[in-house]
């Protein structure tokens, strides 16, 4: 099967390996049909992140079901399903709620160097009933796509913000995550929006979707509209020492930063003053929030056509990577 790898910064290719087998009596091989690139691959790209070898990349995948394991029971070949992007064991604590991020077992990406990648013609899924949904016919691939990473953490990075009924949100970052959080916070009961960028056209459909665009950074911004106040919650879709800076320094006393951009290696110098005043979530439930997601997608008023990062075939993947860094790929 072909596969792309990344073997070291800026070092990236498709390479053909051996097809992947069953893990297990309770895995399965699904036939790739779509995947995506996720901002946080460019961790692997960019050097960020070290890597022993080569690591096969991707964790957004749709595909078909074209092997299972005597023990699935869920799904079986020839169904259209989702992959989580986010895998647990599917039965200890933590999985038991349908969130892996908290398996006891310890969670596992896919493409991150210990399962497979989804960016490849196959993909070996251990726990098959608790990583692979099966897709209703009324979603479309795209759609699909956008709920295996995507929309579910930018839905969950929402949810875990505790924006009060009519409150106020700053979304830093509008990446594919970030426009997912900016939406999924509207839907949930937010009353204003502020949008963070740096990038023109992430700003303006930040605008066209009913937010008020602010370039980074922008805590003195929405200080000043707030009245003094500051947000009553902030999502950080970026992850770095400036966009958390810029989070802390926007909410108000006692209100909710929530992080789901993925930080680097470095420990990150929290502010003494912040301690006592602002509560700080890591936002992560990929498989809770597909499954809830894929009843309310199209009701949650994201469309498709506007919402999906770019597709892209296995050899595009170098000029893929370069779009994405420089802001012109992340979301159509």
């Amino acid at each position: 099967m072909r596969t792309v790898v990344v073997d070291g910064p800026r070092s990236i290719r498709v390479e053909t390996r051996p097809d992947p087998a069953l893990t297990g009596p309770e895995g399965a091989i699904v036939a790739v049909t779509a995947a995506g690139i996720c901002g946080s691959d460019l961790h692997f790209y960019e050097g960020d992140i070290p890597i022993p070898g080569s690591v096969a990349l991707g964790h957004e995948a749709v595909g078909t079901v074209v092997d299972a394991g005597p023990h699935v029971r869920t799904v079986e070949v020839g169904d259209r399903v989702m992959v989580s992007s986010v895998a647990g064991c599917g039965a200890r604590l933590g999985c038991a709620t349908r969130d892996p991020v908290t398996c006891s077992a310890g969670l596992q990406i896919f493409g991150s160097g210990v399962l497979g990648g989804a960016q490849a013609d196959l993909l070996a899924v251990p726990a098959a009933d608790f990583q692979l949904l099966k897709i209703p016919d009324e979603i479309s691939t795209e759609q699909a796509l956008l709920l295996t990473d995507n929309l579910a953490t930018g839905w969950a990075a929402a949810r875990r913000a505790d924006i009060p009924f009519g409150g106020t949100v700053a979304v830093i970052g509008l990446g594919a995550v970030g426009l997912c959080a900016l939406r999924s916070a509207l839907a949930q009961g937010a009353a204003t929006v502020f949008a963070v960028d740096r990038v023109g056209g992430r700003l303006q459909r930040a605008a066209a979707w009913g937010a008020t665009p602010i370039v980074a950074p922008a805590a003195e911004a929405i200080i000043a509209a707030t009245g003094g106040r500051g947000a009553d919650a902030v999502i950080d879709a970026v992850g770095t020492d400036a966009s958390l800076t810029d989070a802390i320094d926007a909410v108000r006393p006692a209100g909710t930063v929530s992080v789901v951009g993925l930080h680097d290696l470095q420990p990150f110098p929290l502010p003494r003053p912040a301690l006592p005043v602002t509560q700080y979530h890591a936002a992560d439930d990929h498989r809770a929030g597909a499954a809830h997601l894929a009843g309310i997608d199209s009701a949650a008023g994201i469309p498709p056509a506007r919402r999906r990062r770019h597709l892209h075939h296995q050899n595009a993947v170098g000029r893929s990577g370069h779009g994405l860094r420089a802001g012109r790929g992340p979301v159509r």
